[in-house]
């Protein structure tokens, strides 16, 4: 079966001003540690909300340093279940993520069309 597995990574960002220009350095960042290894994964904003359900920015920032939450998508082929892919997942991308928090959000069972897409549109582009 092959998954595509969500990962949350909580990336420290430092001299910043804004939210903005912590989430923009955190995905460089990541991006950076990530290729050319995982050029794969893909990289998206995180969401967070506050204890009552209040929707919060993905940054957050004190003293010019910041912590932005991302979320690093992955699809994980030939797995026996959904635990061997999430140990997949954050075996490969943590050890390119060096001393940064991950936490899997969700895995969910990819089906043969869409694999047989992504792979057809691979191969046209390569």
């Amino acid at each position: 079966m092959d998954c595509r597995v969500v990962v949350e990574a909580a990336v420290p960002v430092y001299d910043v001003e804004t939210a903005d220009e912590a989430v923009r350095i955190a995905v460089s960042k990541t991006g950076e540690m990530l290729n050319p290894d995982l050029n794969y994964v893909e990289i998206d904003m995180g969401s967070r909300t506050s204890p009552s359900g209040e929707d919060l920015p993905p940054a957050f920032i004190a003293a010019d340093e910041a912590l932005v939450a991302l979320e690093l998508r992955m699809d994980v082929f030939n797995v026996d279940r959904d635990e061997h892919a999430r140990r997949i997942a954050r075996k490969e991308i943590g050890q390119r993520l060096r001393n940064i928090p991950l936490k899997v959000l969700s895995v969910e069972e990819i089906d043969e069309e869409e694999t047989t897409k992504a792979s057809s549109a691979t191969d046209e582009d390569g």
